[in-house]
């Protein structure tokens, strides 16, 4: 059950936008300006383990800001939007009742939504989903993808052609509803005050930026991390082995890549990854964008807030 929150509560800030802009520097600067926590809405920095390869901000990045929603999840576990959601909002609502602003913080626009909006999620239906993972099993995801492809181009185009369980569960709504995917969410209704805050970096910066961090990954270990999780389950579950950086690393642990060409794959998979978050979340009208590369970002983002009698 929601707890009841005063009406003074402060709006949410929620600060989005693709990997790799800066989102974790700056929501950690505003939350010591404004006094606020951060919330995780990265929906794999949701697992236990999985901190190199996707830039899980360590104790020092995050210099004294209380986070929450970090390693929640054991990397067997499927992904669950609607139980990150419950979560979510249940540390929003001890926050915002105890005066405190939530930054919610992270690229993972569904989940974002999940928690700003009332989306009433379309329902499943246990033989259809069991049918579709048995041809997924059999086919591999690459053949489902273009079935999505012919019968929701516009669903095909959000999930990568590898995330087996997303391409199955937008084949499921259409059959289901016999409606495209997105077309089949109900026109989301504001669930808490917020103020939305997007970054983004001109394309040829951020794709060097990427490079760059995949760089820093290998040279940080991320190949023994992976090591680590494989031996504990990581290969069975069916959204953490999925993750760009460790499904291309499982793939050299098992000799059908070599390190180069695992770094490279990351590289490549992470700024087709970028574009898919861009389109996502430029679809919100509602979002103030900032160029991630301002040297006054955080006074810039501060000053909109003030206007919005957040921390002003």
């Amino acid at each position: 059950m929601t707890a009841a929150v005063p009406t003074a509560a402060p709006p949410v800030v929620a600060v989005v936008g693709p990997t790799a802009t800066g989102k974790t520097a700056l929501a950690v600067a505003l939350a010591q300006r404004l006094g606020g926590e951060v919330v995780n809405a990265d929906s794999m920095q949701l697992y236990r383990g999985m901190d190199i390869g996707t830039a899980k901000p360590d104790l020092a990045e995050r210099s004294g800001v209380p986070h929450h929603l970090l390693d929640l999840w054991h990397v067997r576990e499927p992904a669950s939007v609607a139980g990150y959601r419950d979560r979510a909002r249940a540390e929003v609502d001890r926050l915002r009742a105890a005066g405190v602003v939530p930054l919610l913080v992270g690229g993972s626009g569904l989940y974002v939504r999940a928690v700003l909006d009332e989306l009433d999620f379309p329902g499943t239906d246990p033989q259809l989903r069991a049918r579709l993972e048995a041809e997924l099993a059999d086919v591999g995801p690459a053949a489902l993808h273009a079935r999505l492809a012919d019968v929701d181009p516009a669903a095909a185009a959000a999930v990568l052609p590898s995330n087996g369980r997303r391409i199955v569960r937008a084949l499921e709504v259409g059959e289901l509803t016999g409606r495209p995917f997105r077309a089949s969410l109900p026109q989301p209704r504001p669930h808490y005050p917020a103020v939305v805050v997007g970054l983004d970096r001109d394309p040829a910066e951020l794709d060097e930026r990427i490079a760059r961090r995949v760089d820093r990954m290998w040279a940080a270990g991320l190949v023994a991390e992976v090591e680590a999780l494989a031996a504990d389950g990581l290969r069975e579950g069916p959204t953490a082995s999925r993750a760009l950086g460790y499904a291309q690393v499982l793939a050299q642990l098992d000799g059908e890549l070599t390190a180069e060409e695992a770094r490279e794959r990351t590289v490549v998979a992470t700024r087709r990854f970028v574009r898919r978050q861009r389109s996502w979340f430029r679809r919100d009208a509602a979002t103030t964008w900032f160029d991630a590369a301002r040297a006054d970002l955080a006074d810039a983002v501060g000053e909109l807030l003030a206007a919005r009698t957040i921390g002003g």
